[in-house]
């Protein structure tokens, strides 16, 4: 079900290139301070899926409420 639940907000990601030495960023916009930036769109993936997870534990640690994805 959490893995689910990941699958689904990480296909609400959305990307793009920035004028920085890591370029690519991505975020969630549903999910308040879920972003990430690095050197290759595959980094910034993986570390964006990372932030997600522990953004994930802090709200169900706190009992705050978490968006739908669909």
């Amino acid at each position: 079900m959490l893995t689910e639940y990941i699958d689904a907000a990480m296909r609400c990601a959305h990307y793009e290139l920035i004028a920085d030495e890591r370029p690519y960023y991505g975020s969630i916009p549903d999910c308040k301070g879920v972003w990430a930036n690095k050197s290759t769109l595959e980094e910034c993936r993986n570390i964006l899926r990372e932030v997600l997870e522990d953004w994930i534990v802090v709200h169900l640690y706190d009992h705050a409420e978490l968006p739908v994805f669909n």
